[in-house]
């Protein structure tokens, strides 16, 4: 295993994207001798290089990294490369150590390490709670699979400091030593079977998280979500709950319209679930784990209080956009699963036309279809995409008809939403599907969303 003490060896960074950039740089700042590969050629990634040529990084790029394996003592993937990946397993049959980017970032991080894991919620969760440690003094560092790297953190991080990772099932697969104070998962439904094949390593890949806790640590989990019960068992790790429907021994809890905490001694009030300003059912629990977090991190309730009554959430998750002629336009573009999609349908109040789909995750829509059926706020859906007409078919199969078929033209849909949409009502973009038939990611579909709402007239 290459030190981390010095990081002095030969290393292999494979992905330029943001993590893999991220990673390289740390790297070469602590004397590693870095080589970056990617797929791509050179001139696709413009100037987003130039600092790692600055400094001394060499490129491997346009190529497989297989040749430059004999070479290194270490090789850092990003999290868009699969483990099963063929030169992934022949650096590993060589002896070679195989990290992801997480792995890395967290190795080189001082101070308490936060881990936020689950299929939905992930990003408000981390936000919310970066924002508790924050007002209550704490130098925090929300990073990881919210888009903003561990590894461009992980350098100027002190032992006072906390850092809050957002951590995806794609990240779990290479972490090795991985080891949070505080680790939580949200909720489990079926995502990402594409990936891993199966829902059961999904879920293995999500209790991943807790490997290396020890009695010393916590590990946050939903008490309303039975797979979550589950994953709790057996580990050594004192085990703290959230929920809205049920008193807790020890963690967050609703009771009689109040957020109420229970951490070694009498439960206290925090404040009214209704005071909680991010709409929905599925956010109040997002604030019931951010609760349990931070209180275990000795967040005072007053602090706690001031947050949740003044949190407004995060960009591309119903997120409103503009109203236009009556017609309110809300991006819920982080919607890429079909359980995130049902807890956006849950909070629209008002005559909805919903846009669905995009790239296949190997999932079944039927689940949505029936949500869909039984919504009557739900008066049309327009469909996009790689998976459009496999919600068509769910639809049907629930005697849904209320459907538009607009393709991969992204313009025709929205005019068919201005169209179809009435005053009073809404269009939610919130696809139930991921991005890459259309866009680079959710945040691409969702900036491209907001900018041709804004330009409508």
């Amino acid at each position: 295993m290459i030190s981390m003490d010095d990081c002095g060896g030969r290393v292999l960074v494979c992905g330029m994207a943001r993590s893999g950039i991220a990673a390289a740089k740390l790297l070469a700042s602590r004397g590693a001798q870095v080589t970056v590969s990617d797929l791509k050629g050179e001139a696709e990634f413009g100037d987003s290089l130039e600092e790692l040529r600055a400094l001394g990084c060499r490129f491997a790029l346009g190529q497989a990294p297989d040749a430059y394996l004999a070479e290194s003592d270490l090789v850092v993937i990003s999290p868009g490369i699969p483990w099963a990946k063929p030169f992934v397993q022949k650096a590993l049959s060589m002896g070679i150590e195989v990290i992801g980017e997480l792995e890395l970032g967290a190795r080189l991080t001082r101070g308490a390490l936060v881990a936020i894991t689950g299929t939905n919620g992930k990003t408000t969760t981390t936000t919310l709670v970066g924002e508790l440690l924050r007002a209550a003094g704490r130098t925090t560092h929300v990073v990881g699979n919210i888009g903003y790297p561990i590894t461009a953190t992980a350098g100027i991080s002190k032992e006072d400091d906390v850092t809050v990772a957002e951590v995806s099932s794609y990240q779990c697969e290479s972490i090795r030593l991985f080891h949070p104070k505080v680790g939580a998962v949200l909720n489990i439904t079926e995502d990402h079977i594409a990936r891993h094949g199966s829902m059961q390593v999904y879920i293995d890949m999500k209790r991943r998280i807790f490997a290396r806790q020890t009695e010393q640590d916590v590990a946050v989990f939903n008490y309303d979500d039975a797979t979550c019960r589950r994953m709790a068992e057996g580990l050594p790790s004192r085990i703290a709950w959230f929920s809205r429907r049920e008193r807790v021994p020890y963690g967050a809890y609703v009771e009689d319209g109040n957020i109420m905490l229970a951490m070694d001694g009498e439960p206290q009030r925090v404040c009214a679930a209704d005071e909680v300003l991010i709409p929905g059912p599925h956010n109040l629990e997002n604030a019931l784990a951010a609760v349990v977090i931070a209180g275990a991190l000795g967040v005072p309730r007053e602090t706690m209080r001031e947050v949740l009554r003044t949190f407004r959430g995060v960009e591309h998750r119903i997120e409103t956009v503009r109203t236009l002629r009556g017609v309110t336009w809300i991006n819920d573009s982080k919607g890429t699963n079909v359980d995130s999609t049902e807890k956006a349908i849950a909070t629209m109040k008002t005559p909805t036309v919903l846009i669905l789909g995009g790239s296949d995750k190997k999932v079944s829509f039927d689940p949505l279809a029936k949500t869909i059926a039984a919504a009557p706020q739900i008066e049309h859906c327009v469909l996009i995409g790689d998976t459009a007409e496999q919600i068509r078919a769910a639809l049907e199969r629930v005697g849904y008809t209320a459907y538009t078929m607009t393709g991969y033209d992204f313009d025709a849909c929205l005019a068919a939403c201005q169209d179809l949409a009435r005053e009073g009502g809404c269009v939610l973009l919130s696809p139930a599907c991921a991005s890459f038939d259309m866009f680079r990611d959710y945040e691409h579909r969702g900036e491209v969303f907001k900018q041709k709402v804004m330009a409508l007239t």
